[in-house]
C-alpha cells in the first residue's frame, strides 16, 4: 500500500512510536472520502453554484439577444472553471483521507496527518474535557474533543481535522469516520475506564448539534 510507503518510518502505522507497555490500540481509522467530499469540501454546492451561474448566464445572454455561439463560449468557460475547481478540491479530500490516520488507544488519541509533511497530534486522555458526536444519514461522522485549557493547538496547522469555528479554542475532530457512533462508544468507553468509572454516550441525530460524551475531570 502506497500509505504504508510514504509513512514507512513509522514503527506502527499511524504512531511516531512503539506503544509502551500496558498500551494497545482500539481502533484505527481513516476519513470516509465521500462523506468528506460532501460534509468538508461541501463538493455538491460548488457544482450546484457553477450550474446556476451557467443557468444564469444562458439566460441573461438570451434575454439580451446575445449570439448562440457566444452563449455558448461563455457557458463552457464557466464549466471548464467549475470542473477545475471541483477537481481541486476533490484531489485535496483525497488526499486528505490517503495520508491520515485516526487512532484511539486505550491511553490516548492519536490524530497523524498532512500531505507533504506529516504531523502527529497526540492527545492523552487526561487532557480531554469532553468529546461531541454528530452521526450523519450514512452513519458517518464526526467526533469533537474539547482539550483542557493551556493546550497550544494552531487551528489552521490541524484544519481540517477541526471543530468548524472554534479558533480561539481548537477543537481537534476525528472527521467523516465510518461508523461514527461505534468509534464514539470505543472513546467513551476508554475514557471511563480511564477515569475509573461507567460513562454513558448518546448520539445526536441529524441535523441536531453534537452532544456531550462525558470525560474524565
Amino acid at each position: 500500500m502506497n500509505d504504508l510507503k510514504e509513512h514507512e518510518y513509522e514503527p506502527i502505522r499511524g504512531l511516531p512510536a512503539p506503544l509502551p507497555a500496558g498500551e494497545g490500540i482500539l481502533w484505527q481509522g481513516a476519513p470516509d472520502r465521500a462523506t468528506f467530499n460532501r460534509r468538508v469540501m461541501r463538493l455538491h454546492w460548488v457544482s450546484v453554484y457553477f450550474l446556476g451561474l451557467v443557468l444564469w448566464g444562458v439566460q441573461g445572454g438570451v434575454s439580451a439577444g446575445d449570439p448562440a455561439l457566444e452563449i455558448v463560449g461563455s457557458s463552457a468557460r464557466l464549466v471548464g472553471l467549475g470542473g477545475i475547481v471541483v477537481a481541486v478540491l476533490w484531489t485535496f479530500a483525497y488526499l486528505v483521507a490517503r495520508t491520515t490516520i485516526y487512532t484511539i488507544t486505550n491511553r490516548r488519541v492519536v490524530i497523524r496527518f498532512g500531505i507533504a509533511f506529516p504531523i502527529t497530534l497526540q492527545i492523552p486522555f487526561s487532557k480531554i474535557e469532553s468529546a461531541g458526536l454528530h452521526v450523519w444519514a450514512n452513519g458517518a461522522g464526526d467526533i469533537a474533543l474539547a482539550v483542557a485549557p493551556g493546550q497550544k493547538i494552531s487551528y489552521f496547522i490541524l484544519w481540517p481535522h477541526t471543530r468548524p469555528w472554534q479558533i480561539s479554542r481548537t477543537q481537534p475532530m476525528l472527521r467523516s469516520i465510518p461508523n461514527a457512533a461505534s468509534v464514539a462508544q470505543i472513546l467513551s468507553r476508554a475514557l471511563a475506564i480511564s477515569a475509573g468509572q461507567s460513562l454513558p454516550v448518546r448520539v445526536s441525530q441529524v441535523g441536531e448539534k453534537p452532544v456531550s460524551i462525558p470525560a474524565a475531570a
